[in-house]
């Protein structure tokens, strides 16, 4: 047996104790809170989902938080399967995929604004890279942030902010684990475990999963493997100390995407399972990620809390493909018959390093019979990233139709090195004024100062709101805020490949309303316009910051219960992203790529009364045409996506197991998901027809 499949064996084996000898007074005990858990399965808005810092650093309700905010709760990751990422995102129709290649980190767009791999994803409010797919296994819910959020997060793209909550220690014990097979012969199995001590002070919570990857892909095949620990410590009743470690391990052939045949006409003939990094030397990207947390909190009174957090993150990647691009005369295109010239493209022993700390205080005063909530604090990280000079040599030419082997080149990354350091601090001010009971004031400021070796400046961001409720169900809101990011980096083939551009603010006007209709269901709306320099390769291929892009949007949401059987899920965004005040007629009011101006998405999830325990759920996906050229000359067409999926929730020998079959793309479509122009312009298929089965026993 080799030792690939004797992990997965060990983990398969390891749940299957977990299973066998659990407890069998403590498998009575949730035996007899079956109806409890079903429940809170379903249940799409709870007192957590209620309230979120993701609008800055003071917890408020959803209701009255001035932002859009989009929440995955446990349940719902549970019950889409979301196994990544790019699972949830499909559930919300402001984010799009930003070339999120099978076997590679997953990139994201919010309202068409591409994330920023260095600062967009956050980890309890705390940046991680994003170069590796985040697991999943260990967060309690994601929260997506939409449009700028400079002042909660200082340097982030204007699109917005994915922050993963961290799962913590349970009142009640949780035994859960759950097996899974998927596509052609994906498997996977996870156990999550947590309880407290008798005195209740000291808590634990153990995750753990391993990976077999089949992709829908041929070809693009790996391993993963998973484990964390959260532990927290009542130290008196006023103190609290919170520790959380993590380690994954990926390992994956990773699958590029199709260029224009040429270099003008979108692929024909293209089935979703082709794999172009398909030579015998080609290797799986492998990458290595470890985080650990700390978190120390006092209560100093019933009105002031104090606290004091530090974030660890090391990311480490041998990056390895085959690569295929240009053809001929075409830098990125391949030839009218499918040719493709084949690079041998090689980057060893990259990593990266985040430290960040943050020191904070909250607190309830009123001035002059007017109530405050305050936060007020001081943030720092540093981040190294070291890499050598890669390889990237054409090493022949091959076929999409008819793949040719081609022998590899002798190159190797040479010595690494520190290429890169950026060090960040901030102050930061949040205060929530109630100037009556039904109106309140959000005012934000942050002072944001970064070092580098080109660069050393410091920029304040704003941020300002105006929250009115009419009702105690029903919010009004507007706001105005400004962000800042990094810029761009020139990729390959640029006149200045690797050159990092500036940073550069960004504006934001949004107008929103929210509202409860009742206990269980939620609906939103949100208009935004933002404001962002324009960043592009040129008619002298230069990789530029001229003119703005300017998006003009609507989003509206609806999440919760129709009725007691039928629980919902909608959302619908609607988006005019355009390429200003450029100079260039070729650009010049054109739309911006890979952005749909209409993209929907609905799930329907509904209780059989005849069958108890059963549920039978739908989701469909809608997208409209998307420009793949900046001159808006060739764009790909709208498509849409139908799903369906089932769970049956039953008693078997006093554990409570959950039974999930999801089949998606259920009419096999064949669509384009992702149009980037990042590397030179690359289309990515979505997934054909897939099969999940899944069962999941908690004790």
């Amino acid at each position: 047996m080799s030792k690939k499949n004797h992990r997965h064996s060990a983990l398969t084996l390891a749940i299957a104790q977990v299973l066998v000898f659990a407890p069998s007074a403590y498998a009575q005990s949730r035996e007899q809170s079956l109806q409890e858990v079903v429940i809170t399965g379903n249940k799409e808005i709870d007192s957590q989902v209620r309230l979120s810092k993701a609008g800055g650093f003071i917890e408020v309700p959803l209701l009255e938080t001035p932002a859009s905010v989009a929440v995955f709760t446990q349940a719902q990751i549970q019950d889409l399967r979301i196994r990544q990422t790019s699972d949830a995102m499909k559930f919300d129709a402001s984010v799009n995929d930003a070339y999120n290649a099978v076997g590679y980190a997953e990139q994201f767009s919010i309202r068409g604004f591409a994330l920023d791999n260095a600062s967009s994803y956050r980890k309890d409010g705390f940046a991680i890279p994003g170069d590796a797919s985040i697991p999943l296994e260990n967060k309690e819910r994601i929260e997506v942030l939409k449009g700028i959020a400079g002042f909660q997060a200082g340097f982030a793209t204007p699109g917005g902010i994915l922050n993963y909550l961290t799962k913590r220690p349970s009142a009640a014990p949780v035994r859960s684990a759950t097996l899974e097979v998927s596509e052609r012969g994906t498997t996977y199995g996870s156990i999550d475990l947590g309880g407290r001590s008798d005195d209740t002070r000291f808590g634990y919570r153990i995750n753990a999963a391993g990976e077999r990857m089949r992709s829908y892909i041929k070809g693009a095949d790996g391993e993963r493997q998973f484990v964390s620990a959260a532990f927290d410590w009542h130290i008196s009743p006023q103190a609290l100390l919170q520790l959380d470690l993590d380690y994954q391990h990926k390992s994956q052939l990773s699958a590029p995407g199709f260029q224009l045949f040429n270099g003008t006409d979108l692929p024909s003939g293209i089935k979703a399972d082709m794999m172009l990094n398909d030579q015998p030397w080609a290797k799986p990207v492998d990458t290595r990620n470890s985080n650990l947390g700390l978190r120390f909190e006092y209560q100093i009174n019933s009105d002031w809390t104090a606290s004091i957090a530090a974030n660890k993150h090391e990311f480490k990647r041998d990056d390895y493909t085959a690569f295929p691009s240009g053809c001929g005369i075409l830098v990125a295109g391949y030839c009218a018959n499918g040719d493709y010239y084949v690079f041998d493209y090689q980057s060893v022993n990259e990593s990266k390093s985040l430290l960040a700390t943050q020191a904070q205080l909250n607190g309830k005063f009123s001035t002059g019979g007017v109530r405050h909530e305050f936060a007020t604090g001081v943030s720092s990280s540093q981040r190294r990233d070291y890499f050598g000079d890669y390889v990237y040599e054409k090493v022949g030419t091959s076929n999409i139709f008819h793949p040719v082997v081609i022998p590899q080149s002798n190159g190797t990354t040479r010595s690494v090195a520190l290429r890169r350091t950026d060090k960040e601090w901030s102050a930061f001010a949040q205060d929530i004024i109630s100037l009556s009971n039904t109106v309140k004031l959000h005012l934000g400021l942050r002072h944001q100062h970064i070092s580098r070796a080109d660069y050393d400046n410091s920029h304040l961001l704003p941020n300002a709101a105006l929250v009115i409720k009419p009702a105690g169900n029903w919010s009004i809101y507007t706001a105005y805020s400004q962000g800042l990011e990094n810029g761009g980096i020139a990729s390959k083939n640029t006149s200045n490949e690797n050159v990092m551009l500036s940073p550069a603010k960004s504006r934001q006007l949004e107008i929103g309303t929210k509202a409860e209709l009742s206990r269980d269901l939620s609906v939103s709306a949100a208009i935004f316009r933002i404001n962002k320099p324009l960043e592009y390769i040129n008619a002298n291929n230069l990789y530029v910051s001229n003119g703005d892009a300017i998006h003009t949007g609507l989003e509206l949401s609806a999440q919760g219960k129709l009725s007691p059987q039928l629980s919902m899920g909608a959302s619908i965004t609607a988006i005019d992203a355009r390429q200003k005040n450029t100079g260039d007629p070729l650009l010049e009011d054109k739309r911006v790529t890979n952005v749909p101006n209409l993209k929907s998405t609905v799930y329907l999830d509904y209780a059989l009364q005849q069958v108890k325990g059963l549920h039978l759920n739908t989701s469909w996906q809608h997208a409209a045409s998307k420009a793949f050229s900046p001159d808006n000359k060739i764009s790909v067409p709208g498509y849409d996506v139908l799903n369906f999926g089932a769970r049956y929730t039953v008693p078997v020998a006093g554990v409570v197991t959950t039974i999930r079959l999801n089949v998606d793309n259920a009419l096999d479509k064949f669509y384009w998901r992702d149009v980037t122009q990042s590397s030179g312009g690359y289309l990515f298929p979505g997934a054909p027809r897939t099969y999940k089965l899944s069962a999941q026993f908690d004790y």
